[in-house]
């Protein structure tokens, strides 16, 4: 299902509670509040298995994550906290330049959450940025981002190794392009 704005107002008409929804989701930006589910996902070993950072062990870690993306949001609403019946369960948006990601709480995989999510997001991404073509890389190892990526018609460009060092493991990428369209 395509996402649709609250309020349906162009970016710059937009208020501090507008987000985009879908048939299960509210996808909006950070608030205060969501500090303790962004802490259970991004403590969690097996959400942070591919990330680019190890688990957060401390509290402070979460809270500095968090006080970015409400900031963020105040410039650019493109990075989007993934709400499911009122908690926090997962981001997914543009995180730099046209770079796109995801992370999603493991209680919540296997249910396409992302892939609805990314649904809705990517349209949104073009319509409010000029971004020719968006980007994202995957371990080549995790096959569900890998294959999500695939489905919403991302493109493989190249793939490089030893990009990522965490807690001494390292790990490939896999690069991919999604461009604008026509």
């Amino acid at each position: 299902m395509t996402g649709r704005l609250t309020k349906g107002l162009p970016r710059s008409s937009w208020g501090p509670f507008d987000m985009l929804h879908t048939e299960r989701l509210i996808l909006r930006g950070g608030q205060a509040g969501d500090l303790e589910d962004m802490l259970a996902i991004y403590s969690d070993p097996r959400a942070m298995q591919y990330w680019s950072t190890a688990p957060h062990a401390d509290p402070s870690v979460t809270q500095d994550l968090l006080k970015r993306r409400v900031a963020h949001w105040d410039s650019s609403r493109t990075n989007f906290q993934i709400e499911w019946k009122n908690r926090v369960i997962g981001n997914a948006g543009n995180f730099w330049r046209n770079e796109i990601g995801f992370i999603l709480h493991p209680d919540h995989w296997r249910k396409s959450i992302i892939t609805e999510a990314m649904d809705a997001i990517i349209p949104h991404l073009w319509t409010n940025t000029d971004h020719i073509a968006m980007t994202a890389d995957a371990d080549p190892l995790n096959i569900a981002s890998v294959s999500l990526l695939t489905s919403l018609g991302f493109r493989e460009t190249h793939r490089a190794e030893r990009t990522f060092c965490i807690n001494d493991v390292w790990s490939d990428s896999v690069y991919f392009a999604l461009q604008r369209p026509a």
